[in-house]
């Protein structure tokens, strides 16, 4: 080996040390930044003319497993669903009550007990007005639930139009950086920060709808959602929906007053098995459409219940056949195809209200008694605790059949409400499980900073050595001139 190559071997040397040692330093110090994925150098030895001319990097690449990356958004992404799902159950659970007093069975055992008082002692307002005071919370109760509900479902759609915007923002992004990653590759410029940045939005994206990340040539990416749907392909796809401000009981997807996805200009499937399922965004549409309707209907169920127990024919001798009883939908009887949304419209009977010009005695002598009539009378109260504690099969197709008291089948919502909650929690635990361990295994690919701490010492190394060569080959011609 001549000098002059001896020199520019050592040249590269130092060279290609240098740039290690810069790779090495972004390494350390972007350790614990998000999204940042560990640089390598592919380095190899450099011929010219058929003999070796030191070494040379051919390019650098992130320590990344596609593999494992896919795998752990999916997981992410089934967190995200099994959250939102849970956070509604839970918000059901905790409007029906879970404490003995102050639940919906604490509600309607109160009333019960408020009605055996007032049996044993008729003739005392305050027992009467105990009475009234008891059924007016039962109904505020399921009211105050059903506002919960459909409150839950207004949040829903909100969040479905937050999380649209945020699907077109990155994906337009994305698209942009695939633009400018394939460019720098082509010029033979590192790309390796602009295809970080591009993951944090695919990672954004992947929360919102489980995808599949697929290379295409020059550094390129393609989207797919796992269930198959073109996220982006070369473009962008772009999401459409339109919030709604107050979503109530009778407003559903398929009758129209309801907003659907669409992608570019197609309407897409929310269910759970369509191509978009799997995420945080099918999982608002779940409860908006799903989850929200399905809690809704048995609180409707169980007010049908509770209303027609009370305006049954010939409870109230006072009244005429189909009148409304002690509870009313808004005022008025109930209509048995006027179920959806009933239990908002719940209301005590004016005629037993005195804050609705009506007078407590009516609890005792009947809604439509004209006058009072003995004080000692008892019939007609036993005859209302009879009614709540009958055991009835309901009406409702919402809730099962069989026949049970009020008080039983409050109590039956209210636990399929917490068995449902703890079924989703135990997927959202697994989930969770999963994506811990995920993002732990794909951490092995992330930066070791004692690993690059010796690494660096080794790079010192081969820069001291190759500068030393270069130390040597100037002595050797410096004693070359002196001849």
């Amino acid at each position: 080996m001549s000098l002059i190559s001896a020199m520019n071997s050592a040249i590269s040397g130092l060279a290609v040390s240098s740039r290690l040692a810069d790779l090495t330093s972004t390494n350390i110090a972007n350790a614990a930044t998000p999204g940042y994925l560990r640089r390598q150098a592919d380095v190899s030895s450099a011929v010219l003319g058929g003999e070796g001319a030191g070494v040379t990097i051919n390019g650098i690449r992130r320590d990344l497993s596609l593999y494992l990356q896919n795998e752990r958004r999916g997981a992410e992404a089934s967190v995200s669903n099994q959250d939102a799902r849970a956070t509604f159950l839970a918000r059901v659970e905790t409007s029906l009550g879970t404490d003995s007093e102050n639940s919906l069975m604490g509600r309607i055992a109160a009333f019960d007990t408020a009605l055996i008082a007032a049996a044993s002692r008729p003739e005392s307002d305050a027992r009467l007005s105990t009475v009234l005071t008891s059924a007016r919370q039962v109904i505020d109760h399921i009211g105050t639930t059903a506002k919960s509900i459909q409150t839950a479902r207004t949040e829903a759609d909100s969040a479905i139009a937050a999380e649209v915007d945020v699907l077109n923002s990155a994906l337009a992004q994305v698209e942009e950086l695939n633009g400018r990653i394939v460019a720098a590759n082509i010029a033979g410029r590192d790309s390796t920060g602009l295809q970080d940045l591009r993951q944090r939005q695919i990672d954004q994206i992947a929360g919102i709808i489980p995808l599949r990340e697929i290379p295409r040539e020059n550094g390129m990416i393609a989207l797919y959602s796992t269930n198959g749907s073109p996220l982006l392909e070369g473009k962008a796809s772009e999401f459409g929906f339109s919030a709604t401000r107050g979503i109530t009981a009778d407003m559903t997807l398929s009758g129209g007053q309801l907003s659907g996805l669409t992608m570019n200009g197609r309407d897409m499937s929310t269910e759970a098995n369509g191509l978009l399922a799997g995420g945080s965004l099918s999982a608002h549409f779940a409860v908006r459409d799903e989850l929200a309707p399905a809690a809704q209907a048995k609180l409707d169920g169980l007010s049908r219940d509770l209303v027609e127990r009370f305006q049954a024919s010939g409870l109230d001798s006072t009244l005429p056949s189909g009148a409304a009883g002690l509870f009313t939908d808004g005022g008025a009887a109930f209509v048995s195809t006027d179920e959806v949304g009933l239990s908002a419209r719940l209301q005590i009977n004016a005629a037993a209200d005195p804050e609705q010009g009506g007078a407590l005695w009516r609890l005792r002598d009947g809604l439509g008694a004209a006058t009072t009539g003995s004080v000692g009378d008892s019939t007609f109260i036993n005859r209302l605790r009879g009614a709540l504690t009958a055991e009835t099969t309901p009406a409702s197709g919402a809730l099962d059949s069989g026949p049970r008291s009020l008080a039983a089948l409050a109590s039956d919502i209210t636990s399929r409400a917490a068995r449902d909650r703890v079924t989703v929690e135990d997927q959202l635990t697994f989930a969770q499980s999963r994506a811990t361990t995920l993002q732990e295994q794909e951490q092995v690919h992330g930066v070791d900073t004692d690993q690059e701490l010796q690494n660096l010492l080794l790079i010192e190394q081969s820069y001291a050595a190759n500068a030393r060569v270069i130390q040597t080959i100037d002595d050797m011609l410096a004693t070359l001139m002196e001849l």
